[in-house]
């Protein structure tokens, strides 16, 4: 998959080498800032993540999955006022109030690990290839004009290709990272996305 690929070349550009970050002081004294959120999915915190090995993959997922999280909140906060059927309304929130914390969890990590944030629109340097999943521009004003039940059917059309490319973000995570807490995140990721696609099957077939 592609994403394997930019995985791939991000690892040549670090040279392959998993890079320790050096604290100064004890690794309690450098948490870092916005990591005392409460995170209803990862206990990982930014701190524990700082003081263990990273290699480049680790890197890549944080800066890929944190604009991705934060196209799904924008999406969830949508749902908040144009769907029609409560629950959608109730997954939305469910959404939204797992992958906020996660984006913060993941921030913190690149700001301990001195790496760049993504940009508001996601892009790094080294991404050349779109995030599976992400919705375009397009896409995203689609589901903005839309109401009701035609909301609710995009929007749940929508989420679940946006939750399948998380899926397989973090199973690349999962394949090539060397951080403990990013692949524990990486796995959490995916076993409450796999339930959400579930569950958001079920409600477009009955609606």
């Amino acid at each position: 998959m592609f994403t394997r690929t930019i995985a791939r070349r991000a690892a040549l550009a670090g040279a392959g080498t998993v890079v320790v970050l050096a604290l100064a002081g004890c690794a309690g004294d450098h948490s870092p800032s916005g990591m005392g959120h409460d995170q209803p999915r990862s206990t990982t915190t930014g701190a524990s993540a700082s003081a263990a090995a990273f290699g480049p993959a680790d890197v890549m997922f944080a800066q890929m999955m944190i604009p991705h999280h934060q196209q799904a909140v924008e999406m969830a906060d949508l749902a908040a006022t144009r769907a029609a059927d409560p629950e959608v309304k109730r997954l939305a929130g469910q959404i939204k109030a797992a992958q906020a914390p996660e984006i913060a969890t993941m921030r913190g990590w690149l700001a301990a690990w001195g790496r760049p944030m993504p940009s508001p629109g996601g892009e790094m340097p080294h991404m050349d290839h779109g995030m599976p999943g992400m919705m375009s521009a397009a896409d995203m004003a689609r589901l903005a004009a839309a109401s009701g039940r035609e909301f609710d059917r995009q929007f749940l059309t929508m989420m679940i290709a946006h939750h399948e490319g998380a899926i397989t973000m973090a199973e690349d995570e999962l394949a090539d990272g060397a951080n403990s807490d990013a692949k524990k995140l990486a796995q959490e990721i995916i076993t409450a996305q796999r339930a959400e696609i579930a569950t958001m099957r079920e409600i477009l077939a009955r609606l």
